[in-house]
């Protein structure tokens, strides 16, 4: 337990410095909210009301009296209104995050499903002619963009055999299976080499060769000795994958018009909604942290050698 609270400890100052460095980018990108918000809207307005809204939104302050207000906001748990819908900010962030955590967690369970037992199956049959299959769609899946993968899919599943809709109906799994498919194709093509090459690293080491030489049977050597060797990199993939889906993942979000949170940080960005865009980048700094925390802690259970402050020998 004192690792895990050192471990906080520590990260506390990361996400404190991420908010100061992501707030002062915005304000430095050079381009102005208020004057974007009147100019989506094709409305002339005077300077007068430019200035007014501008004190009306404490954009007239100082970068570190509108950073400290931010901050002590955040800490009441109160992140603004946006500057585009006047609504609430932590609410509407709130009702985007079911459709981003169904994707990521119907992306996660459909890559592990391919690219776990491929991984695995091209290391046993290291060098026939079904591991150079699988390595061959393995490339093909690396060399095609997520956004060509999804617009393959699209005229295949949706325009030529009318299986799914083309775009999003609304949170549902008949929805999020095209955005689905695309997100863990592209995965699972990168993450079925990885695991084949850990496996297979595995499988060369002396205490497998031992335990064949002992009599034990290969399956045993592969479930019990080779998979839990290898759980570690394993992890680390998935945990990797993890972070950027719950950040949402922009892109096919966009063109499946699936509505959550990395097409609402599109829009924000678009928009120059600044306090959505800060709790968008709060979002996903706190995933990328409890990912890795949660990362180190399996790596403890897993590997016992594994300590702070110690290395591996």
């Amino acid at each position: 337990m004192n690792y895990v609270y050192k471990r906080i400890l520590q990260l506390i100052p990361i996400l404190i410095g991420i908010t100061f460095l992501s707030f002062a980018m915005m304000r430095v990108a050079g381009s102005d909210a208020v004057n974007e918000m009147y100019a989506n809207r094709g409305t002339e307005v005077s300077q007068e009301i430019i200035d007014a809204k501008k004190a009306e939104l404490g954009l007239d302050q100082p970068f570190l009296v509108q950073y400290v207000r931010w901050f002590g906001g955040l800490l009441r748990g109160d992140m603004g209104k946006s500057y585009v819908t006047g609504e609430a900010v932590f609410q509407t962030f709130l009702s985007k995050l079911p459709a981003t955590l169904l994707l990521a967690a119907m992306s996660i369970f459909m890559t592990v499903l391919i690219s776990v037992p491929l991984g695995i199956l091209a290391a046993v049959r290291h060098d026939k002619i079904i591991d150079v299959m699988l390595r061959f769609c393995s490339f093909i899946g690396n060399a095609m963009p997520n956004f060509f993968v999804g617009m393959l899919l699209m005229q295949i599943l949706s325009i030529k055999l009318g299986l799914l809709p083309v775009i999003s109906t609304g949170v549902n799994i008949r929805s999020a299976l095209m955005p689905t498919l695309t997100l863990a194709i592209s995965m699972s093509a990168k993450y079925m080499r990885q695991v084949r090459a850990t496996v297979l690293e595995e499988l060369n080491k002396d205490y497998v060769q031992g335990a064949k030489a002992r009599g034990v049977r290969d399956s045993v050597i592969l479930w019990k000795n080779v998979m839990r060797s290898s759980l570690l990199t394993i992890i680390t993939l998935l945990a990797l994958s993890i972070g950027s889906l719950l950040g949402g993942t922009a892109i096919i979000e966009s063109i499946f018009m699936w509505d959550g949170v990395g097409k609402l940080a599109v829009d924000a960005i678009n928009m120059r909604d600044y306090p959505l865009i800060q709790a968008y980048v709060m979002w996903m700094a706190i995933i990328y942290v409890l990912v890795n925390l949660i990362t180190d802690l399996l790596y403890h259970h897993l590997d016992p050698r594994i300590r702070l402050g110690v290395t591996k020998d």
